[in-house]
């Protein structure tokens, strides 16, 4: 069974920084993209970062020149480096990323079950 465990969420004040990880355990035969989402209460689940295997990453556009997307292939791990913390960006963050497994011939969905990140103003 593959799993995605964050962890790095917590309190902070607006304009402090945090640092997201993500690692990805399990019968992993390889990783395609991974990313974060975030949902605030009361709002739908919104994407945050995506970086592929081998490209350059994406971000919503309320989060560029704050947040910073990467990844280590040989740990199966993703972070997201979150600087200029806004209250705006409290919300639950969710690893989520594409998995193929040793014993499964194409790629499946995975989601991490979250990580609590609130800034305060």
């Amino acid at each position: 069974q593959v799993q995605l465990v964050e962890s790095g969420g917590g309190l902070v004040q607006a304009g402090g920084s945090l640092r997201l990880s993500c690692v990805a355990s399990g019968p992993i035969f390889g990783i395609n993209a991974m990313g974060w989402y975030r949902q605030a209460p009361g709002k739908q689940r919104e994407l945050v970062a995506t970086i592929p295997a081998g490209g350059n990453p994406n971000y919503v556009d309320s989060v560029k020149g704050r947040f910073t997307i990467s990844r280590d292939n040989a740990k199966d791990t993703v972070y997201l480096q979150m600087n200029s913390l806004k209250p705006e960006d409290t919300a639950v963050y969710y690893c989520n990323a594409d998995v193929r497994t040793s014993y499964l011939p194409r790629y499946q969905n995975y989601w991490g079950q979250g990580t609590q990140v609130t800034v305060s103003s």
